[in-house]
Parts: C-alpha cells; sequence; structure tokens
C-alpha cells in the first residue's frame, strides 16, 4: 500500500495495492500489520458503518466529544469529497482542514484520528461510503460543526446548497462548539 501524506500529519491517504486482471480485482482494504507498520496507524476497530447517499448530500461536520472515534473512510460506490477538520485545541493546526475525493475508482481511504470532525458531500449520483471506527458510537456525545462556516472556509467542490439533515443544519460554529484539549 502506498501512505500519503497530507497537510495535517495526522490524517493520510491510504492507497490499497490492487491486483486486476480480465476478471476484475483484489485488493486489501485493511490488514492491521500493513496499516501499523507502513502508516503508524495502531487503532483497534470496534465498528462498520455503511451510508448511501444521493448526488449533493452533505453529511458532517460530525465528531463525539466522549468515546471520540477515529475513523477509516471509503467510497465503494460513486465519489464523494471527504474532508476532515482539527479540533484538537492543543494541535498547531487547529482549525485546519483538509480533503481529498474518495471513489470506487480510486479505492483510496482516508484515516481520520481522534479529535477530528469528518464529513463529506457526494459528488456522485449515488455514493456508498463504507467507514470503520475506532469506537462506538455514542449520541448522546455526539456534536456536528456546520458545513459552511466561515472560520473554517472549506472549499467544497459545489456550486449549490448541499442537501442536509436537520441535524446539521443547525451545526455549530468552530467559535462555539465544544472541541478536544
Amino acid at each position: 500500500m502506498n501512505v500519503i501524506s497530507t497537510e495535517i500529519p495526522d490524517v493520510l491517504i491510504i492507497e490499497p495495492r490492487i491486483f486486476g486482471d480480465d476478471r476484475g480485482f483484489f485488493f486489501e482494504s485493511y490488514n492491521q500489520q500493513a496499516f501499523a507498520d507502513k502508516a503508524g496507524i495502531e487503532a483497534s476497530f470496534v465498528q462498520d458503518n455503511h451510508s448511501r447517499s444521493c448526488r449533493n448530500v452533505l453529511r458532517g461536520l460530525h465528531y463525539q466529544i466522549q468515546h471520540a472515534q477515529g475513523k477509516l473512510v471509503r467510497a465503494i460506490v460513486g465519489e464523494v469529497y471527504d474532508v476532515a477538520v482539527d479540533l484538537r485545541q492543543s494541535s498547531p493546526t487547529f482549525g485546519q482542514w483538509v480533503g481529498c475525493y474518495l471513489s470506487q475508482d480510486n479505492k483510496r481511504q482516508l484515516w481520520v484520528p481522534t479529535g477530528f470532525a469528518h464529513g463529506f458531500l457526494v459528488m456522485s449520483e449515488v455514493a456508498e461510503v463504507l467507514y470503520k471506527t475506532t469506537d462506538y458510537y455514542a449520541p448522546q456525545h455526539e456534536r456536528c460543526i456546520v458545513w459552511n462556516d466561515s472560520d473554517l472556509a472549506i472549499a467544497w467542490p459545489t456550486q449549490e446548497s448541499p442537501v442536509l439533515s436537520a441535524k446539521d443544519q443547525i451545526g455549530k460554529t468552530l467559535g462555539t462548539a465544544e472541541v478536544f484539549s
């Protein structure tokens, strides 16, 4: 596998080694030893999540203030623009974000460590996203930062307003959100 650094050193793009022929393809989407040895990711995953969304749906920016989740994210159908925002006040990259395209074609994965908000925008007609998490879903600790917070200035690749859940419509700004120390 190939590990690609991003502008935020803790957030990594993982490109698997793909074996393809006229029958199709094969790749390891996760190998605990390879992730530890090559990417320094020594996470224990406890939950797998699968979402399906239509074009221009934006999910996020979500995080859990307690029972914080590291996430290994990939798109298995379609394409998304995936974003991680550093919410660790003690970090030199606090309030910065990184984004990348994840698709069924590029087979990339994004490692989003604990202490980050995460979200994605669907670029294709439909997208299905799988992600592994390092802790269980705890709705009482879930938080949301609004997708268009001017302090973050995320360059979402869309000209129209995205489709949001009711919860995502009332997300907080970085300046008023509960963040990690």
